[in-house]
């Protein structure tokens, strides 16, 4: 057995990879037209032959119970190229207790994306704002040996 990825169920299959491929940088690796597989190991269906997989049953988006996640190197520079579109957000950039920044927002058929500042980036945030190793351990809360492998 082999996990393949998540599979987003969509309305218009073009509209989403146009979306997956502005705002997030992915691009279609496999094209079988009512499914497309994206960069980053998920694919897309279409609704209406989705439907059919599953015997006719009814198809529910905006669960807000799911997401897709990515790490950034430069969210910075993410969150201003996110400026030039037009972006249905969950929540502006917020900063968890951990201090990762991050935002998420819809795709077309309500579908969560969250991007999330590197945590390797977060590390060396904290160590170049004067915070000691220990100290960044703490705050991240996450092993010592991890903040250490950040500064190489």
């Amino acid at each position: 057995m082999q996990y393949k990825g998540p599979m987003l169920v969509v309305n218009d299959i073009d509209k989403s990879v146009e979306f997956y491929e502005n705002i997030l940088g992915m691009s279609v690796i496999l094209d079988f037209g009512a499914n497309k597989t994206l960069t980053g190991g998920f694919s897309l269906q279409t609704a209406e032959t989705y439907k059919d997989f599953i015997d006719g049953q009814s198809i529910r988006f905006f669960g807000n119970d799911f997401e897709l996640y990515f790490e950034e190197d430069d969210f910075e520079s993410f969150i201003q190229r996110l400026k030039r579109f037009d972006i249905e957000f969950v929540h502006p950039v917020k900063e968890h207790a951990w201090g990762q920044r991050v935002v998420r927002f819809y795709d077309p058929d309500k579908h969560i994306v969250e991007v999330g500042e590197n945590l390797k980036s977060v590390c060396r945030r904290f160590l170049e704002s004067g915070m000691t190793p220990e100290q960044t351990a703490e705050r991240m809360d996450v092993p010592l040996k991890f903040v250490n492998s950040c500064t190489k």
